[in-house]
């Protein structure tokens, strides 16, 4: 009787089981055949159409071809504005854009003036504009860089020195260089920078401060200047010190600038060993034998007769007095024409004497 009641229950719970499992297969292995239909549509999609390589390379071309022409554009004006910066002062390029900044506002039509004209006048003014306002933009920024660029090479003021007392506008005025004409500078590894001032420099400064403004012109900076010159100048002969900011650069190299002095042209004398080739006033130099730390050195002695000669016997220019000793070593020149000069005094004063001698013995007789 028990067996038989348990065997119903026995079958079902083994077919309860069996669901179970057939259930969770199912879950575990899912069908594949929407996977395989999807592969199977994708493969029948036609493949996208390939790019006309026409159209690609007219395109790669219009680009190509836009890129330089701006390239070649850029270039063209960066050209054109170097030639007519290098060709053309900032004034010559005013006066001749005068007519052509001007255009866009001359060109005008009175408001009566049929539609046509005005735009005419609308069309030619917007055309004009461009070059007028890129013109006056150059102007603007030439004329910006070119005051920069001033305060490096122009002196730093249109009168480097003071006015002259009125008691002095006789006086001559004596420029002298530092390098190589009243010392010597050089730098050597063991001791670094070495100056050695020329011998016979005390005397001459002491005597010709005398009879002359005297001024000290460098291209080295008033830093170098001026504590060498409180060493050298020690009885403060010399009056005014003007360093590298008070000369004129140009063509690579520092200029000294004597119509800058506020003097007199005619009453400067410019005393260096590089009186020629460092000056804008090579009328006005006095060369002298460089300094190259010669011990027996007497240059700047020789020179003293000389100038001592012109401030007593002030010439009215000054420049004739040098131009006469071109090409010669003045101190020898003017020794040379000192004893000629006595030579033919000494010839007349005896003529003289021997004519009065013969005069007055006649009489007597």
């Amino acid at each position: 009787m028990s067996s038989i009641i348990l065997r119903p229950r026995l079958i079902s719970l083994l077919a309860k089981r069996n669901r179970r499992l057939l259930s969770s297969g199912v879950a575990s292995n899912p069908p594949k055949e929407p996977l395989i239909a999807a592969e199977a549509l994708a493969a029948d999609q036609p493949p996208p159409p390939p790019a006309d390589p026409e159209s690609t390379a007219s395109s790669s071309k219009s680009w190509s071809f836009l890129k330089y022409t701006l390239v070649g554009a850029l270039i063209g004006a960066a050209a054109a504005t170097g030639y007519v910066s290098s060709a053309y002062s900032l004034e010559e390029i005013e006066e001749k854009t005068k007519d052509l900044r001007a255009a866009p506002s001359r060109y005008k039509v009175p408001d009566d003036s049929p539609a046509f004209d005005k735009f005419k006048s609308l069309l030619y003014s917007s055309v004009l504009t461009v070059p007028a306002k890129a013109t006056e933009l150059y102007l603007d920024t030439r004329k910006a860089i070119e005051e920069q660029v001033k305060g490096y090479t122009e002196p730093y003021a249109e009168k480097l020195l003071p006015d002259l007392h009125p008691m002095e506008r006789h006086v001559f005025t004596l420029v002298l260089d530092l390098q190589e004409t009243l010392l010597y500078s050089y730098w050597t590894r063991e001791k670094g920078w070495q100056t050695i001032k020329r011998p016979g420099v005390d005397a001459f400064l002491e005597h010709l401060a005398q009879y002359y403004e005297i001024i000290v012109y460098s291209d080295y900076s008033n830093m170098y200047v001026d504590p060498v010159m409180e060493r050298l100048d020690t009885k403060h002969c010399v009056r005014y010190r003007l360093g590298k900011a008070a000369t004129r650069y140009q063509n690579g190299q520092h200029y000294r600038d004597l119509s800058k002095l506020n003097r007199d042209p005619a009453k400067v004398i410019y005393l260096s060993a590089h009186a020629r080739e460092n000056s804008l006033q090579p009328e006005n130099g006095a060369p002298i034998k460089p300094f190259k730390l010669e011990l027996d050195d007497t240059a700047l002695l020789d020179f003293i007769p000389f100038l001592e000669f012109v401030a007593r016997n002030p010439p009215a220019d000054i420049r004739q007095v040098l131009a006469s000793y071109e090409g010669c070593d003045i101190p020898e020149e003017f020794i040379q024409r000192s004893r000629e000069h006595r030579r033919h005094q000494s010839f007349y004063a005896g003529k003289c004497k021997n004519r009065n001698s013969k005069v007055g013995y006649g009489d007597v007789e």
